[in-house]
């Protein structure tokens, strides 16, 4: 197998993939067996349910490389299938007046710690082979129970995840930050360009790159104080002179005839 046929399938390495596989076979053989496909809608849903719980964690894991919050919802979505087939398993037992394990019964205390140790759909086959509904029916709700316990720590560590490195856009942005050299980097904090120092100043004019959040001041030294002048002595008040007369307007002149040839 190439690397290329490992990547595809490396979904098949989650524990919570194994164990609804279980899910998804033991509930094909049971309304295979115990229910009648023409008369009960159950069945049919019981069946998408169990199919529902497998395919989306495959999808989800396969969406991850382009897309976090897909990865989670569907995730998630997985783990609300098997919730309702759950119910569908309960509801089963409950109208046909069949007899529920709890954590108490014998029989539950002596399958659970065996099936938590196989995820191998063959390993069930084995077991649920030649049984009753009522033996079947339990048989998968311990199952059912294990793959929940499983999906609620994917969720959680893909939340973890998310908090701790961000979504594919994110990632992809401080990737090309550092590979270009300014922008915002992971700590959120500003880089200047390729020719940038440390305070965003280009290494080679010396002035400060178009790229730089803003530009910082450089604070000025503390100019030294300048002694105090001396008060100027105030000056004595000149003397108002005296008005003068007013001079008397001149009498105009009479106007001079031209002369005549």
């Amino acid at each position: 197998m190439d690397d290329r046929k490992k990547k595809i399938d490396s979904y098949r390495t989650l524990y919570a993939f194994q164990k609804a596989e279980c899910v998804y076979d033991i509930t094909y053989y049971f309304i295979s067996h115990f229910m009648e496909r023409t008369h009960d809608r159950t069945v049919d849903q019981m069946e998408q349910a169990a199919r529902s719980g497998k395919q989306n964690i495959v999808e989800g894991y396969s969406d991850a490389e382009g897309s976090t919050e897909s990865e989670h919802k569907l995730t998630v979505i997985a783990k609300g299938s098997l919730e309702e087939l759950k119910e569908d398993y309960l509801d089963y037992l409950r109208v046909h007046d069949h007899e529920i394990w709890d954590s108490k019964h014998e029989k539950y205390k002596a399958c659970q710690p065996l099936f938590r140790k196989h995820n191998d759909t063959a390993y069930y086959q084995r077991q649920i082979k030649d049984r009753n509904a009522e033996d079947i029916a339990n048989i998968a709700l311990i199952v059912i129970h294990q793959t929940l316990a499983l999906l609620r720590g994917l969720i959680d560590w893909q939340e973890e995840k998310f908090l701790r490195e961000g979504g594919i856009k994110e990632q992809r942005y401080h990737a090309r930050t550092e590979r270009r050299g300014y922008g915002y980097g992971r700590d959120g904090r500003w880089r200047g360009d390729g020719r940038d120092g440390r305070d965003g100043r280009c290494g080679r004019c010396g002035r400060f790159s178009r790229f730089s959040r803003e530009e910082p001041t450089t604070p000025t030294a503390p100019t030294a104080p300048t002694a105090p002048t001396a008060p100027t002595k105030p000056t004595t008040p000149t003397t108002p002179t005296e008005p003068t007369e007013p001079t008397k307007p001149t009498k105009p002149t009479k106007p001079t005839t031209p002369c005549q040839t």
